[in-house]
């Protein structure tokens, strides 16, 4: 595939590297702004990068837009690419460049021209009667862009400002082939169906109420999932050598000027006022845990020392950006502080990698991993992030993991790794860091006496597993469709009797399991049985034990399981040793 560049040159890329996916959709989200010109002429044209999963473009509109628009402006767009038009790149000066936007009344071009110096060279490209102001890449023709589709209408804010008018965000994905289309659009409603927040309503986990945008209530099914993954984490922990501590959910400005957020991080930060003075809800634990560290004089002879805590942290989302569980104000992360010395610092990276290994191996995650370099608004000086840097990267050789890296995404007081997981249909979430950190134990004044006797800095390693316990959740519940692993369950058991006969019986079992430490649930309701199964499978319950005249003659269960069915009839301890076979408990 030919792909031209900014300066005109033209050179070849695939459709499977990043270069040449962009390209692809880039020049689809023109063709895209193109029919909708040819269709609407009083539109007026905003942005339209190549994103993630495909392309967007933001219009404004003179009319109502709505998704009822789609079949027309797609039957426009097939016009487009079977005219087979060149994309052709020029410059222009400013002058030259704001004169073309102007009699187009682009409005939001020339807005972005002007904030341009005047010397600037402009790059346009232009596909027949349209012409964009663009840095490329594109592909060479228009006939390249095999298989496309229209997804779906959003509002957005020009430049993502709320002081800004409101523009319609028009979303699609392109590629080469009718095929992969429909195997894309084939993955997008398989991810309809696993939707958390569908699911999470379904199951009775967690609910949103218009009362509380972006904070979760959980549920009493929810609770226990919470509660299992919270255990679970504390018992690694505990082996890993960790204590557990936790600091207030309010502290005062104070802090956080001296740990940077106020300067850094203040717009994602609740404020308020006590006692006249300005305090902030916390949106992380770190400075918190610094005050614990600087309690009373340390020693080498404590390091490595890992602090672990379960901070309820908040921050201030965009209302726009908020998505169930996914993205919310509040949430639990499950932070970790490590303070060392800088002899400590590759085995502590590569003792935390390995325990973030072990947690997502335990439920069947793969992952990769990003090495996130310092950006811009950071803090430190270049020694101190060249190696921090370097200790990362040493560490991430050691364990021979392979790694890319995400030039300026790291935090502002430091380089991080991070860990993107895949779920079952192949999606990756963003969940597991670990961030070096030089600057907050200088800007804290934490020290520690030497085994030479005298006063040093100490390394601090930022870390989390799950991210947050809430978004966490929301993957699990769309990575397993909501058919968690037996010792994940809310519910291991339903017990199902036939009629209120049998009810006596089924609660002898139900007291029998709870014994055996197992969370069951007996279905009392006069109902059929075939209700009642059905009822339990859309519960997703792993175990299903029907009681009736035969189990009791018998005394025995019948058993069916999730996803294989009708079991027959054993005796309850025969199951039950299924069920410790099966891991009922949690894997640590």
């Amino acid at each position: 595939m030919k792909i031209k560049m900014k300066n005109g040159s033209i050179i070849e890329s695939g459709f499977e590297e990043e270069l040449g996916k962009s390209a692809f959709r880039h020049t689809t989200a023109h063709i895209l702004a193109q029919a909708v010109k040819r269709l609407y002429p009083n539109t007026k044209c905003a942005i339209g990068p190549s994103i993630a999963e495909g392309f967007y473009y933001d219009f404004d509109f003179d009319f109502h837009f709505s998704e009822e628009n789609f079949p027309e402006i797609e039957a426009e767009m097939k016009k487009i690419v079977k005219e087979n038009l060149q994309l052709k790149h020029f410059t222009a000066d400013r002058q030259k460049a704001l004169q073309m936007m102007t009699e187009r009344n682009e409005i939001y071009k020339t807005e972005l021209l002007n904030e341009l110096p005047e010397n600037e060279e402009i790059s346009f490209f232009q596909q027949g009667e349209y012409l964009e102001l663009c840095a490329g890449p594109h592909v060479a023709y228009t006939s390249a862009i095999k298989a496309f589709k229209l997804l779906s209408v959003a509002g957005a804010y020009w430049r993502g400002d709320e002081k800004n008018k409101m523009l319609t965000r028009i979303y699609g994905t392109s590629f080469p082939s009718e095929k992969q289309l429909e195997e894309y659009l084939n993955r997008l409603e398989e991810a309809k169906r696993r939707d958390h927040r569908r699911l999470g309503k379904e199951l009775g986990l967690f609910t949103l109420f218009e009362e509380g945008p972006g904070f979760p209530f959980f549920l009493p099914k929810g609770m226990i999932l919470k509660n299992l993954l919270i255990d679970y984490w504390r018992r690694l922990h505990t082996r890993e050598g960790y204590v557990e501590i936790s600091t207030p959910v309010m502290l005062n400005r104070q802090l956080w000027e001296t740990s940077g957020h106020w300067e850094h991080y203040k717009d994602k930060m609740y404020t308020t006022l006590i006692d006249g003075a300005d305090f902030a809800i916390k949106p992380m634990s770190c400075p918190g845990g610094m005050l614990v560290y600087k309690m009373e004089p340390r020693s080498y002879r404590e390091f490595p020392m890992r602090i672990s805590e379960l901070g309820l942290i908040h921050r201030n989302e965009k209302s726009g950006t908020l998505h169930g569980l996914m993205r919310v104000r509040c949430c639990t992360q499950d932070d970790a502080h490590i303070f060392m010395t800088p002899e400590q610092i590759q085995d502590e990276i590569k003792g935390v990698a390995h325990l973030i290994d072990e947690v997502y191996s335990s439920f069947g995650f793969k992952y990769h991993v990003e090495l996130s370099t310092r950006p811009e608004n950071s803090i430190g000086s270049d020694e101190d992030w060249d190696m921090a840097t370097n200790g990362l990267k040493n560490a991430l050789e050691d364990l021979k993991l392979p790694y890319v890296v995400n030039a300026g995404d790291g935090a502002f007081y430091g380089p991080k790794i991070d860990f993107h997981l895949e779920d079952s249909i192949g999606r990756t979430w963003q969940c597991g860091t670990i961030q070096l950190d030089f600057q907050l134990p200088q800007r804290f004044e934490a020290e520690y006496i030497a085994e030479d006797g005298n006063k040093h800095r100490p390394i601090m390693i930022h870390r989390v597993v799950f991210g947050s316990i809430e978004r966490f959740i929301g993957i699990l519940i769309e990575h397993f469709a909501g058919k968690f692993p037996l010792w994940l369950s809310p519910v291991q058991v339903k017990i199902l009797p036939i009629s209120d006969k049998y009810i006596a019986h089924a609660k002898e079992i139900e007291t029998t399991l709870k014994k055996e430490g197992l969370r069951c649930e007996l279905d009392e309701r006069a109902e059929k049985i075939g209700y009642k199964i059905r009822a339990a499978q859309l519960e997703r319950i792993p175990y299903m034990l029907i009681v009736g005249e035969k189990e009791v003659q018998a005394n025995q269960v019948s058993v069916r399981k999730r996803d294989e069915g009708d079991l027959g009839s054993m005796p309850l301890e025969q199951l039950l040793e299924a069920l410790r076979r099966e891991g009922a408990a949690s894997p640590v």
